[in-house]
């Protein structure tokens, strides 16, 4: 996406790091994630979806999920791992184990919830009027715009792939 200026492509945006104090993302109390002073509370069908999302996102997982491998990738999620599976997919990551975990911020864990809090982060940007959303047609793909800069498009830090351990169903 170029700026209407003409300028880069895109100026990253730290993902929290931002010194304004913003509200809460919100949609029920099943859920509750917390970073610094944020607190981002979910219920069961919106958290289900963002960790379904960022499992996809990840490359881990392909398609629908069936319930019980969603709920298998939602107990990882909050968790931090599968006790009692529930299907192939609990079984899959009891297996994999070894390559799933690692480092804190480089295990499928942190990144699952943390493309689940960026996304409400995100979502909650949205609503208070600091991003707005915009469909790049070059791209066919959707990306966020500060509006206060000129729709100035911002860039997400990349995430990594988990595609050599994906789960997939036999």
């Amino acid at each position: 996406m170029q700026t209407p200026r003409g300028g880069p492509a895109a100026a990253t945006l730290p993902m929290m790091d931002h010194p304004t104090r913003r509200g809460n993302y919100d949609s029920g109390q099943d859920y509750v994630l917390e970073y610094g002073d944020l607190r981002f509370t979910f219920n069961e069908r919106d958290f289900s979806e963002r960790v379904e999302q960022a499992a996809h996102k990840l490359g881990f997982v392909a398609g629908r999920l069936e319930h019980t491998e969603l709920e298998d990738l939602v107990n990882l999620t909050v968790n931090g791992e599968v006790q009692d599976p529930a299907s192939g997919l609990g079984e899959h990551v009891n297996d994999c184990w070894p390559e799933l975990v690692g480092p804190a911020e480089r295990s499928l864990v942190h990144w699952l919830r943390r493309l689940v809090f960026r996304s409400a982060w995100l979502d909650q940007r949205v609503k208070e009027g600091e991003l707005d959303v915009q469909f790049d047609d070059a791209t066919h793909s959707f990306g966020y715009v500060q509006p206060e800069r000129d729709d100035e498009p911002i860039e997400l830090s990349p995430e990594p792939s988990w595609v050599r351990v994906a789960y997939t169903r036999p």
